[in-house]
């Protein structure tokens, strides 16, 4: 095994170009680590693979991107599956860009054989080409694969940001396989964090299209990793995986799979809708919208559409989850659908497909773009905020009362585009150029809280902001160096703050294991366990990794500028949270009845310790010693 990561520095103001060889473990061993040294030492973008990418194990082919995230404000990490596999084919485990391009370009990679890799950097009028076929992102990785497609004697990748990426902080970074020189509709998305901002913004590439022929040393003995797996769990890896990756595959327990179907069958009273204004309902009116919008529509129409045909394609990898669900060209995840989808007050798969597909095309962050929209369509509700204001034609319908489930939500979806529209044409006030959260704050100053306090959302630094993930827990709004990620706990149990901050720290470290090698988060089940043992059976450097893992997880930390909840909405997602566990769950923990009769006191008194206690677990257990 090369026991060397080597690295592509390219200078796209210059088009100066050098590799580099970082020996593994000393003491770098992946893209975070090596990474978060490179972005701190050049602010630079990196795009990676982990030493695992090629090999035999599934899930090892996740590329990883890191630097200074435009929106967050801080180091940030952002993953797409399957699209290392074809850039394993470069020879290279990172791409590290930095300077600018004098005008917006597409950086084009390629490597056939022995011969070292090519670099050119090729402008694009990319406005223009937004403005075509399928528009932005879609019609980007259209025109880069009929301008430069030829060149590849095997499929290659390309990497593409929308117009999103240029009029705000969010921006995406899109790919989709490509198979036998046609693009798929399989989107897969680095979305968290705004690097495809960063990547526009900083760098003004546009596009990355990358893939070669190079052949290295992969690990793909399959007797030795079935040995590792029977050592193990008692079963071969295929069969260990298979079991590990039910969920996204089919889940015969709920009649449906992958993160679309699991979750929103599983929700019940936990399900957020109407921008989070469910938490203010009744259990039983949340449970009743939950059976009659989703159970009986929203999700019968997924699994009529998508399970039971069984339209289900990988990232781009051979890989058993198959989670990828697809109607058409839409690609259903649950986090997109169900933040452009119920908390935007829409239940309704034309409705959703709609909005999401919008988003998709404009290169946005969908989680982030989905409660920004459903913030603003509060904000409409509540006459917060007028149609001419931002640059919508209508009032949302906005409580589930009366709600028609087709033509309200699909009234609320073309509510969503207009919103849409106007943030790329920064139509009316509507500017977030500098983050929804300096544009919330500035508002607020003329208008009142009234505009502030329905927005939820993480806040970092001076105006780092993220919509979190969409989970009503307390875990996805902790004071965590990087949010909007699984990098914290996010089960419903209740867990005293101060502990909850321990677990956000473990989880940290361990989400690093699989990041800092390449590896699919869907294949946890295992691979948090499996892979220091292969990290010590090929490099002879388990203890070494782990070790490593903690420093690195305590660097994120170090950089930790997390500020309290700036929104009564995010407090009061908190707060009901605990109220929910007491009166709904029945739980009657004394800590837990300590921390409600505090809030019920003094809920802003209440808020602030629960959130320093989350934050002295974190600091507490993150400390590099």
């Amino acid at each position: 095994m090369d026991a060397h990561q080597k690295v592509l520095f390219v200078d796209v103001g210059t088009t100066f170009y050098r590799i580099d060889r970082f020996a593994v473990g000393k003491p770098f061993f992946g893209p975070i680590d090596l990474g978060l040294h490179l972005a701190g030492k050049n602010n630079s973008l990196n795009i990676g693979a982990g030493l695992l990418a090629g090999s035999i194990l599934p899930g090892s082919n996740r590329l990883i991107i890191t630097g200074f995230s435009p929106c967050w404000g801080g180091f940030f990490v952002s993953t797409m599956g399957g699209a290392a596999l074809v850039f394993d084919n470069l020879g290279l485990n990172m791409l590290s860009i930095v300077g600018k391009a004098p005008a917006p370009s597409i950086l084009y990679l390629n490597r056939s054989g022995g011969e070292e890799v090519r670099v050119r950097i090729v402008p694009v009028d990319v406005h223009k080409v937004w403005g075509e076929g399928r528009r932005g992102v879609y019609a980007l990785m259209d025109h880069v694969l009929d301008r430069f497609g030829e060149h590849y004697p095997t499929d290659p990748r390309i990497l593409a940001v929308g117009p999103a990426a240029g009029t705000t902080d969010f921006g995406a970074i899109a790919s989709v396989p490509i198979v036998k020189g046609e693009l798929t509709h399989v989107d897969t998305w680095a979305g968290r964090g705004g690097f495809g901002s960063k990547l526009l913004q900083d760098h003004n590439i546009a596009a990355v299209i990358y893939g070669g022929t190079f052949v290295d040393e992969d690990f793909r003995d399959r007797k030795v990793a079935d040995q590792w797996f029977v050592d193990k769990y008692q079963k071969k890896l295929k069969a260990k995986d298979f079991e590990a990756t039910a969920k996204y595959r089919f889940e015969p327990r709920f009649e449906t799979g992958g993160t679309f179907g699991v979750n929103f069958a599983t929700l019940g009273g936990n399900m957020l809708s109407f921008n989070y204004r469910s938490i203010y309902a009744s259990e039983d009116e949340r449970l009743a919208l939950h059976k009659e919008f989703i159970v009986n529509h929203y999700l019968k129409q997924f699994n009529e559409e998508t399970i039971q045909p069984q339209t289900q394609r990988t990232c781009g990898e051979p890989c058993a989850a198959v989670c990828k669900k697809m109607h058409g060209e839409y690609k259903k995840d649950y986090e997109p659908y169900q933040a452009m989808g119920p908390l935007a007050g829409i239940f309704d798969q034309r409705a959703a497909e709609k909005l999401t597909h919008h988003a998709d095309m404009y290169g946005f962050d969908a989680i982030s773009v989905g409660g920004v929209v459903s913030w603003l369509m509060e904000c409409l509700s509540e006459r917060v905020l007028t149609p001419e204001e931002l640059g919508v034609r209508d009032h949302p319908v906005f409580s589930p009362d009366g709600f028609n489930v087709v033509s309200d939500s699909m009234h609320n979806a073309d509510i969503g585009v207009g919103l849409l529209d106007s943030i790329i044409g920064r139509r009316g006030i509507l500017d977030l150029g500098q983050g929804a959260r300096k544009f919330a704050r500035r508002l607020s100053r003329d208008k009142g809280r009234g505009v502030l306090d329905p927005f939820v959302y993480n806040a970092f630094a001076r105006k780092g902001w993220m919509v979190p993930n969409q989970y009503w827990t307390p875990g996805a709004l902790s004071p965590m160096a990087i949010m909007g990620k699984y990098y914290m706990y996010y089960g419903y149990d209740f867990l005293p703050p101060r502990e909850l901050g321990r677990m956000n720290a473990e989880r940290l470290r361990q989400e690093l294991v699989l990041d800092n090698t390449g590896m699919c988060r869907f294949h946890r089940a295992w691979a948090e366990e499996m892979i220091p043992e292969v990290i010590g059976s090929l490099y002879g450097l388990r203890q070494e990794f782990l070790k490593q893992i903690a420093i690195t997880a305590s660097r994120v930390n170090s950089r930790n500028a997390s500020v309290f909840w700036e929104s009564q909405r995010t407090i009061d997602c908190v707060y009901l949270f605990l109220k929910r566990k007491q009166t709904v769950d029945g739980e009657n923990d004394p800590e837990l009845v300590k921390w409600i009769e505090r809030f019920e006191t003094d809920k802003q008194e209440a808020a602030l310790g629960f959130w320093y206690e989350i934050h002295k677990g974190i600091l507490e257990s993150l400390r590099e010693l």
